[in-house]
């Protein structure tokens, strides 16, 4: 443990480098840190965490997987090359937080409260955002490969290169978004909204023209994707 208050990556508080902390352990720490501690190196994989206060802590290259972290605070946390597959954060508050360039496949984001939390350069394929309440929640290029992400809200966003290949996007709200590149291929679309959403740039392939008469109503499209997805029902464009 060491206080690195001058160095500007490591936050105002005490570092811990390259340990391995169980529950009691990591309780003890907290303890005895303060404000805004950081973890740089550190394993947790597979401890229960669970209703713990995290706030403001920072993370660098921690190891997180299957670890458990229902119902803790981890508002205003920062995640930075984390790996943490099949981590559960069901019921936590990480509003404010940020995830950087982790590995996070597989994890549970169920009933957590994802308010203006962003994800950037995140492999989430996989994971589960059900019953989340995420006003301000946003990801910018990041891997959401059959992702369940049932209900969320991407209006008037511009969304960076989001691959939602085979995810399920039942009851999400993309009206007005604006995609920059990225992927809608074979995803699950049940009451999904896109009116005035820009998919010019967005790779449609699996869709059919019925999932654009029945759900991409009112969508900008490229000539190029209509051809493709005209083509795709035996009409040949001269």
């Amino acid at each position: 443990m060491r206080n690195h208050a001058n160095d500007p990556a490591a936050g105002n508080g005490v570092v811990f480098s390259d340990t391995h902390f169980n529950r009691d352990d990591l309780a003890r720490a907290l303890r005895e840190s303060g404000d805004e501690p950081t973890f740089e190196r550190c394993q947790f994989d597979g401890e229960d965490l669970s209703n713990i206060d995290f706030h403001a802590a920072r993370f660098a290259q921690c190891t997180i997987g299957q670890t458990r972290f229902e119902h803790s605070d981890l508002s205003r946390t920062r995640w930075i090359g984390c790996r943490g597959a099949a981590a559960s954060f069901r019921y936590a508050n990480a509003g404010d937080a940020r995830f950087i360039r982790s590995d996070l496949n597989n994890t549970d984001w169920t009933g957590a409260k994802l308010a203006s939390t962003v994800f950037t350069e995140v492999k989430l394929t996989g994971a589960r955002f059900i019953d989340t309440r995420a006003l301000g929640l946003s990801f910018h290029d990041s891997l959401l490969v059959g992702a369940t992400l049932r209900g969320l809200s991407f209006r008037k966003q511009t969304l960076e290169q989001l691959n939602f290949s085979d995810a399920d996007l039942a009851d999400c709200d993309f009206r007005d978004a604006v995609f920059e590149g990225g992927s809608l291929g074979n995803v699950r679309l049940l009451n999904t909204r896109f009116d005035g959403a820009d998919l010019r740039s967005v790779d449609l392939s699996g869709l059919r023209l019925s999932d654009v008469l029945q759900h991409l109503k009112g969508t900008i499209l490229s000539v190029d994707q209509a051809v493709m997805l005209i083509g795709d029902c035996g009409v040949r464009v001269m």
